[in-house]
């Protein structure tokens, strides 16, 4: 017998042809109203954020690279600091000198620059290439000259630095051959004058002599112990002012301290 139509309907809805075209509408506005929401990124969005993104990471990277630089930077100062300070110390101590280094650096030195020569013995005394409070081996050596004359006495090292701050003040540590407007017949470190006090022209002209002339006339000063520094030397040498040598004190005390010992203040 013929089949009767089912009254249930389909389980799938059969959607009308105007139907689906209101659904496709409301599809489309609806992306378009995401789009305007900025909630779908476009083409061009997605672009951008990803160049600012390589942007980003670029900066990190580079300061990351600019913060490693100047810590190894640093360390490689730090350590080039320490090998010089242990290389200042083996060389001052193979001097057996103190207050200084064997190579003689020291703050008075600053901007000096003396010829790489090799340390000489003068009586006693080694004397380094310097520098040593500014001053070079050359110079250095004619303060070794006032050092062995002042032990030679047997003066400590407060007297000999004494002797190397006049000649400082008079010479600049030069065994100069002439004299100037005040004394025209003054010669040698300590510019000492042809007058028959200091011995002859030759005494005068040799270190050695014309500092232990200096020491002779320096210990017989009654306060010669407990003098001032430049008041002792202006004691024996009459200069014009009494504080011309102060300011040499120190420059002497550091090239006595590295060539011949500690000076007591």
């Amino acid at each position: 017998m013929p089949r009767r139509p089912s009254s249930r309907r389909s389980a799938v809805p059969t959607r009308s042809p105007r139907r689906a075209r209101v659904a496709r509408r409301r599809s489309t506005a609806g992306r378009g109203n995401r789009r305007r929401a900025g909630l779908t990124p476009r083409p061009t969005e997605r672009l951008l954020g990803f160049a600012l993104a390589i942007g980003s990471g670029l900066v990190v990277t580079l300061a990351v690279a600019i913060g490693i630089s100047a810590v190894a930077s640093g360390v490689g100062t730090r350590i080039g600091d320490a090998a010089n300070a242990v290389a200042k110390a083996a060389s001052g101590g193979a001097g057996g000198q103190s207050g200084t280094t064997a190579g003689g650096a020291d703050a008075g030195s600053a901007g000096v620059s003396c010829p790489a020569v090799k340390a000489v013995q003068v009586g006693s005394v080694r004397v380094p290439a310097g520098p040593i409070a500014g001053y070079c081996q050359d110079r250095l050596i004619n303060a070794a000259h006032i050092i062995n004359a002042a032990r030679a006495q047997g003066i400590g090292t407060r007297t000999q630095a004494i002797g190397v701050m006049t000649a400082m003040g008079e010479s600049s540590l030069v065994n100069i051959d002439h004299g100037d407007a005040v004394g025209p017949d003054s010669r040698g470190l300590f510019q000492q004058r042809d007058n028959g006090a200091w011995g002859t022209y030759s005494d005068r002209m040799t270190p050695y002599i014309a500092a232990t002339h200096f020491f002779d006339k320096l210990v017989r000063l009654p306060s010669w112990k407990t003098l001032a520094p430049t008041e002792a030397a202006h004691e024996v040498q009459v200069n014009a002012d009494a504080n011309h040598y102060a300011s040499y004190w120190p420059a002497a005390v550091a090239v006595v301290e590295a060539l011949s010992g500690p000076v007591p203040q």
